[in-house]
């Protein structure tokens, strides 16, 4: 039963993700769908022991998730563009989960520190939407002059991992009996240790790799060892030393790609297959998890909720935009650009829940609804905007008569060499 239900589990997600591609909406909308159709929910096609360890699934998913932004992400992004994508990599979640803080309590019934967990699910932005849109626009030149796109991908891929650790933190508070104040102090101690430890651990691992050659299938073993080990390392010592596992990560994939940029560039192309896999698992189980009775019971209000904390996540990002140089229309561009979200709210929408919390059912239904409303609409939005729109035409005409110039100084120099041959 466990190997059919694995079966069922990509062959079903694979089928209604192509689907979904056929209606122009987010594979993962239909590896959702598989999971509420094969859950215990519906169909209960899947095997418990399965179900029992979909959590552990899913932090493993979570850890790839955070490599590959950490193999992905240029320092020199952020130093280049500055305080606006310093600033995108946590104002905006900080603005949404003050809104779930505010708003939760009133209309789910939770209370505020649950509300606090609800917001640190919710707040992640979705870069497997955003990334590959920012790609196509630096492509295309649209946004690149004023660094739109750049600050955009630097700042979502930071964004997740600040969010994680955040939840990481409330959620043990949240499986606690008290709450004091170094419960909120450990959380800047957790992030700087995380962070030392994956740095100087990815720097050494860059040296070790440049004075002695590997496999790249051997690399990726070994720094899937290492990101297992922080993650264990921070349930394990947690409770004592504050420590990030997560962070961890993110800096040994920062650290390596600056002592060695292009073989993390290899890397980042193998661990995007293992994602292949990962992703269905994930959104499936995701799926699979979600009591689709209390989810409609309370679509009406989780609706409106996420409508408030969208509100507010967008007057956070126009915040980080104050004494740039971008116009009205551009700076509503990011905000529409910050809005997809899924992959983290599937990684860690299911915790709470595994953890036994009293709020488990609501934040899953939150992370969900979420996903299948956010995903769609924003990637809708954003490929409207620069299609359709006029926000980047003029810019796009600037490339396009600059890519011409180019290509005519190449003939004139072309003809040059063959006169003087």
């Amino acid at each position: 039963m466990f190997l059919l239900s694995i079966a069922l589990i990509f062959s079903l997600g694979l089928l209604l993700s192509w689907v979904a591609k056929l209606l122009r909406l987010p594979p993962l909308i239909g590896m959702i769908a598989a999971g509420m159709i094969l859950g215990p929910y519906a169909l209960n096609l899947i095997d418990s022991s399965l179900l029992d360890i979909s959590s552990d699934l899913r932090q493993i998913a979570l850890i790839i998730i955070v490599l590959r932004a950490g193999l992905s992400l240029d320092i020199a992004d952020l130093k280049k563009i500055g305080r606006p994508a310093a600033l995108m990599c946590f104002v905006p979640a900080c603005f949404e989960i003050c809104a779930m803080v505010i708003f939760a309590p009133m209309f789910l019934g939770v209370t505020y520190i649950e509300a606090a967990i609800i917001g640190t699910v919710v707040a992640a932005v979705y870069p497997a939407v955003i990334v590959p849109r920012m790609l196509m626009m630096q492509e295309k030149g649209l946004g690149v002059k004023k660094g739109i796109p750049q600050m955009i991908m630097a700042g979502a891929s930071v964004d997740d991992v600040f969010v994680i650790v955040l939840f990481t933190a409330f959620s043990s508070i949240a499986a606690g009996d008290t709450v004091s104040a170094w419960s909120f102090a450990r959380i800047p101690v957790s992030i700087i240790l995380g962070a030392g430890i994956g740095l100087l651990t990815g720097w050494l691992f860059g040296m070790l790799c440049a004075k002695a050659h590997m496999r790249d299938s051997l690399k990726v073993l070994l720094i899937l060892c290492f990101s297992f080990f922080a993650v264990a390392a921070e349930q394990l010592i947690g409770d004592v030393v504050p420590f990030s596992g997560i962070l961890a990560v993110l800096g040994f994939g920062m650290a390596f790609r600056k002592k060695r940029e292009v073989a993390a560039v290899r890397l980042s192309v193998k661990f995007s297959k293992l994602w292949i896999a990962a992703e269905i698992m994930l959104f499936v189980l995701v799926g699979a998890s979600v009591d689709i009775a209390y989810a409609a019971k309370s679509a009406g209000w989780i609706i409106l909720l996420l409508v408030c904390g969208l509100a507010f996540r967008a007057v956070g990002v126009l915040c980080c935009l104050i004494k740039t140089k971008l116009n009205i229309k551009e700076r509503l561009f990011c905000t529409v650009a910050y809005m997809p979200k899924a992959t983290v709210q599937a990684a860690i929408g299911g915790l709470p829940l595994a953890m036994g919390l009293a709020c488990g059912h609501t934040v899953l239904a939150v992370a969900v609804m979420a996903i299948i409303i956010t995903a769609p609409l924003g990637a809708l939005a954003i490929d409207l905007i620069v299609r359709k729109t006029k926000v980047f035409r003029e810019e796009k005409q600037d490339c396009k008569d600059q890519r011409q110039t180019e290509l005519a100084e190449a003939v004139n120099e072309c003809s040059v060499d063959e006169k003087k041959e």
